[in-house]
């Protein structure tokens, strides 16, 4: 029987890459995602059920739980550094407001989207939250919000492995061919990267799929 998945920014890069593995193994696929024409456009070509959803927005949280009935997969994929869309902080405020934003995309969203739905999970269903190894070193507002969100995974484990329902982490390293470094990428950090690897290459959003 097919499954109901949601992922969280599906709509790009990594969660398009697991929306498509879900759809191609017959499951009934929703994405979402803030901008809604790229979102439908991509719902389209993947076969996925579209719903426009900024998931730091409460009210649209709550409006995306309405819309499902029951959901046996949750995938936390929305996020990213959003250092990269403002310039270095110049002060206090700046670096508060930084933060913030970091925490937003990358655990409230995890947080509100799963206890709006975790209702609607039924029994053996699973949460996976996409993390980042960034949250080894932690040094900035992004690295720390990844860590936020891998402590935050083993506590609501614990909370919804008695009820059926497993929650996991999967951590990324450095994933090419998305649009998270916003074309900043120099060959120089490239290789610095790569060479961290065990594998000795760059990943791809399919091996995290």
């Amino acid at each position: 029987m097919a499954r109901t998945v949601l992922v969280t920014g599906g709509n790009n890069g990594i969660g398009r890459a697991v929306a498509v593995r879900f759809r191609d193994g017959g499951d009934d696929v929703i994405i979402t995602g803030r901008d809604a024409a790229r979102l439908d456009r991509v719902a389209e070509e993947i076969g996925a059920t579209p719903i426009a959803c900024d998931g730091s927005d409460p009210a649209q949280v709550d409006a995306l739980a309405e819309r499902i009935e029951q959901l046996d997969v949750l995938v936390n994929m929305a996020g990213g550094n959003t250092d990269f869309d403002r310039p270095p902080p110049a002060d206090l405020k700046q670096v508060a407001a930084a933060w913030h934003a970091n925490l937003d995309a990358n655990l409230l969203t995890a947080v509100l989207t799963t206890t709006a739905v975790l209702p609607k999970l039924r029994h053996g269903g699973s949460i996976v939250n996409v993390g980042s190894i960034g949250a080894e070193y932690a040094s900035t507002s992004y690295g720390a919000a990844k860590a936020a969100l891998a402590a935050w995974t083993a506590g609501l484990a614990g909370e919804t492995g008695p009820k059926g329902v497993t929650a996991n982490l999967v951590a990324p390293g450095y994933i090419e061919a998305t649009d998270f470094f916003r074309g900043r990428m120099t060959d120089e950090r490239r290789n610095t990267l790569v060479g961290r690897t065990h594998t000795g290459r760059a990943g791809r959003p399919d091996d995290i799929a």
